[in-house]
């Protein structure tokens, strides 16, 4: 559906975009996730004619967008701010953009009531929108930009301004929106939670350059990099050691684990450092003499954090300074480890992932 190829974009000599080039399908919810200033919202505003580029090419549906102005592309956008006006009921918020279509009173209401039941506000159009709640109005935003049937859906970050428990159910609703219409969607945010949530795919963003482009577990499972990796929730950072090369698997010594076979990151040269990831919960602090494990490493607990569901352990390994974070869910038959006591951790080479040592 959208073909972006070495996209650049300067703004005076602040080099916002630096040779993007991503393919977005057909009926996918595809995530753009970053840090702010990556450049993730200056990507969408690119798709959506926002935003001219100094070059590079932007197709959609296999038709180029140069010199398509954003009135005139099969794209429609859903603002952080929502951009409701207050003064206009939920209806006339909704039927705003068909004003140049001249469809009559009665083809506008029947399509304005049809956009409010697919967001679940079917009967609000009379309505004061200034009377609504935040999620409502984030329907009505969401209705506005259905009601033109664009082939696209941009949204810059539209759940930011919700609530936690307001953001999760909203998080669902667009998930299930997305599937029953079939459209493509493209979504901006900096919440890992929510790409990982609601994305088929992710594109992870630093400083204007797709650093990954992968499914939500790939990219939590195998994240390519360090710094992908530290951006796509918690990881402990190890230093590794290539002892050997056969084909695209290393033979490594992972600081304070020992010895593992990973597979080699797919951008990897001659040229390239290494690391060792590992995730809290790939690692389990294993409960009495007789439980076993593929791999086993001595530690010392030096910080216990309770969380209710989870217990996060600080431990140090035998011969290591660096601290490793292990995450133990608590059942009924699980005890808490006190800070100094020595425990065994056990793990798999599955546990660990090789790195591309970037920052």
């Amino acid at each position: 559906m959208i073909k972006l190829s070495n996209i650049e974009k300067y703004y005076g000599t602040y080099h916002a975009l630096r040779d993007v080039n991503c393919h977005i399908k057909e009926g996918e919810f595809f995530s753009l996730l970053g840090p702010s200033g990556s450049g993730k919202t200056t990507l969408l505003r690119t798709i959506a004619g926002f935003e001219r580029i100094d070059s590079g090419t932007v197709m959609i549906g296999g038709q180029s967008m140069d010199g398509v102005p954003a009135n005139m592309r099969p794209t429609n956008m859903v603002f952080q701010s929502y951009a409701i006006f207050p003064h206009m009921s939920v209806a006339q918020n909704v039927a705003y953009g068909l004003r140049s279509q001249r469809l009559g009173q009665a083809k506008t209401a029947e399509m304005v009531e049809e956009s409010l039941g697919k967001v679940g506000l079917a009967g609000y159009g009379d309505r004061a929108a200034h009377a609504l709640s935040g999620g409502q109005r984030q329907r009505v935003a969401l209705a506005r930009a259905l009601i033109l049937k664009p082939k696209v859906l941009l949204l810059d970050e539209p759940l930011s301004a919700l609530d936690r428990k307001l953001r999760e159910e909203m998080q669902s609703e667009l998930r299930r929106l997305q599937r029953s219409l079939g459209i493509t969607f493209v979504l901006v945010t900096h919440d890992q939670e929510e790409a990982l949530t609601m994305s088929d795919r992710v594109a992870v963003m630093f400083e204007g350059q797709v650093a990954q482009l992968d499914s939500p577990q790939a990219l939590y499972k195998r994240p390519a990099s360090k710094r992908v990796a530290e951006f796509f929730g918690a990881m402990n950072i190890l230093k590794a050691e290539i002892i050997k090369v056969d084909g695209d698997i290393a033979t490594t010594q992972i600081e304070g684990l020992g010895v593992a076979e990973l597979a080699i990151p797919t951008d990897a040269n001659a040229a390239s450092s290494f690391c060792a990831g590992v995730r809290p919960e790939s690692m389990t602090i294993l409960d009495d003499a007789e439980q076993a494990y593929a791999k086993e490493t001595a530690a010392t607990v030096t910080e216990v954090e309770y969380r209710g569901e989870l217990t996060y352990y600080d431990v140090k390994f035998e011969g290591s300074d660096t601290p490793v974070v292990v995450s133990m869910r608590n059942t009924s038959n699980r005890k808490l480890r006190e800070v100094g006591q020595q425990v065994r951790i056990g793990w798999e080479s599955a546990s660990a992932v090789l790195l591309l040592d970037q920052n």
